[in-house]
């Protein structure tokens, strides 16, 4: 039985994966207290042939939001689960459904002509997390998709479904929007604009960038609602709150995340578009 337990957990490791003792230590929380977050329907880890609970890179961000929910902000599970359902609603409610990150990650990254190592190596995440990602189970996070743009040469702009024909008018039911598992919705809120980029950003309570990330460009968010903290080179950090504008050169590295109990909507563009 030992055997096959360190087997397993060998297996998880290389491709990405944690097991659910892993996990519970890095999250300093019990295997049980694992399970009734699952039972409840807080999260829904993957499952090995063997049917051993396995979780990604971006699920452990998932875990560490509910956590903090508990521990911070000191909320049962019903009032986690209703903090969740209430940012989750506000996404869904805003037309249509999240384009397929996998299938676009998965052309580009063969239009560059790198295979899933190499590519994963130059975007420092491991291999079976990218191999995850192309197969639409596990979504990464924003930080991993600029990483991931700027190995293939790209941007985030180019995971969107965007029409060829540019479109003065964007309606809300039209807007294409990418969706991370952590709990961060990007609404692109401009079609064909060649010297910025436009988007509305939903960023779930305790979520963020999950990382830091640069690139050329300017950048100004104005915050519709919420709060949100930016941490610019490690060494600023800003609370924006609700009426604040804000601006930075994009070529200084900056992470970001809501420390709230409530979703953060805000207007963020960059200019060129190169996020």
């Amino acid at each position: 039985m030992r055997r096959r337990t360190k087997a397993r957990r060998g297996r998880a490791s290389r491709i990405g994966l944690l097991t659910v003792g892993e996990t519970a230590r890095i999250l300093g929380v019990s295997p049980s207290t694992l399970r009734l977050w699952e039972s409840v329907g807080l999260v829904a880890p993957a499952r090995s042939n063997g049917r051993y609970r396995l979780y990604s890179p971006e699920l452990l961000e998932v875990l560490k939001r509910i956590k903090y929910l508990r521990d911070v902000k000191l909320l049962n599970l019903p009032g986690i689960k209703q903090v969740l359902g209430k940012t989750a609603s506000a996404r869904n409610a805003q037309g249509p459904r999240p384009t397929d990150l996998g299938a676009k990650l998965r052309r580009l990254r063969k239009k560059t002509g790198l295979g899933v190592v190499e590519a994963a190596k130059r975007s420092k995440i491991s291999a079976g997390f990218l191999s995850a990602i192309e197969l639409s189970r596990a979504n990464p996070s924003v930080a991993t998709l600029q990483r991931l743009a700027s190995t293939y040469g790209s941007t985030v702009l180019d995971f969107f479904d965007v029409p060829k024909q540019s479109n003065h008018l964007v309606r809300p039911r039209d807007r294409r929007a990418i969706q991370t598992q952590s709990g961060v919705r990007i609404e692109l809120l401009s079609v064909g604009a060649r010297q910025l980029e436009s988007q509305l950003f939903r960023v779930a309570p305790g979520a963020g960038s999950d990382g830091s990330y640069s690139h050329q460009g300017e950048e100004f968010i104005y915050m519709m609602s919420g709060t949100l903290e930016i941490w610019l080179d490690e060494l600023q950090c800003h609370t924006l709150q609700q009426g604040d504008s804000f601006w930075f050169e994009s070529t200084v590295g900056h992470r970001w995340f809501n420390p709230s109990s409530d979703e953060a909507v805000l207007l963020w563009i960059n200019t060129p578009p190169t996020f």
